[in-house]
């Protein structure tokens, strides 16, 4: 997403550095790390700094950001899920087709057209961007877990200070009893979805993570 803006602290630093670590031991060429979350977990925070982290270590990565992939834009999306009912909110509202081809695109160094949302506007804006020389694709987003190319399938724990911010989802549509039945559907979908991970960020663990 374009303009997005979060705050980084320490815990987010040890998490991507946890993960730096896991990823580096799969020396693998072109590799792919999904990163899931429900909404306020840092995914992408986490996201950035794992990028940062690799590129110290000599590997070029992009950011994949799911939230972009959206069928409906930001603009008209509230409106698209009054009409449809809170059950068109899910999986199905991606457009995975794009989310695969974007992923073919990377794993043959081709240049590539992508969807991005500017987060001023709310408009579902192109980004063309080349993935020649670049190894690492960092895939996030609520329902990133289901990309089948991923190698590592990260899932961040909703931590208990983050769940008392539950109600907080900032800049991206505004917060209302439709919001927070919309947040409330997309966090028992993936809270479903935990179950396909196969590591976990735990910000409440003294160890911050777990397998």
């Amino acid at each position: 997403m374009q303009n997005q803006v979060f705050a980084i602290t320490d815990k987010h630093r040890a998490a991507a550095r946890i993960i730096l670590e896991r990823v580096m031991a799969d020396n693998q060429p072109k590799n792919i790390v999904t990163v899931t979350g429900e909404v306020g977990t840092g995914k992408s925070t986490v996201s950035y700094l794992l990028a940062k982290y690799l590129k110290k270590e000599g590997i070029r990565a992009k950011i994949m950001d799911l939230d972009d992939y959206y069928r409906i834009a930001p603009i008209a999306r509230k409106k698209w899920r009054l009409k449809h009912g809170i059950k068109s909110v899910g999986l199905d509202e991606y457009n995975w087709g794009k989310i695969y081809e974007n992923i073919q695109d990377f794993k043959e160094n081709r240049i590539a057209k992508m969807p991005l949302v500017d987060m001023v506007t709310d408009y579902q804006d192109e980004l063309i961007t080349n993935f020649k020389g670049i190894d690492f694709l960092i895939i996030k987003g609520l329902y990133s877990i289901k990309c089948k190319e991923s190698r590592l399938k990260v899932f961040i724990e909703l931590s208990t200070e983050e769940a008392s911010k539950f109600n907080t989802y900032e800049g991206i549509e505004e917060s209302d009893e439709f919001r927070l039945q919309v947040m409330a559907k997309e966090q028992k979908i993936v809270k479903e979805l935990k179950k396909e991970a196969d590591f976990f960020v735990d910000f409440d663990s003294p160890e911050n993570y777990h397998l």
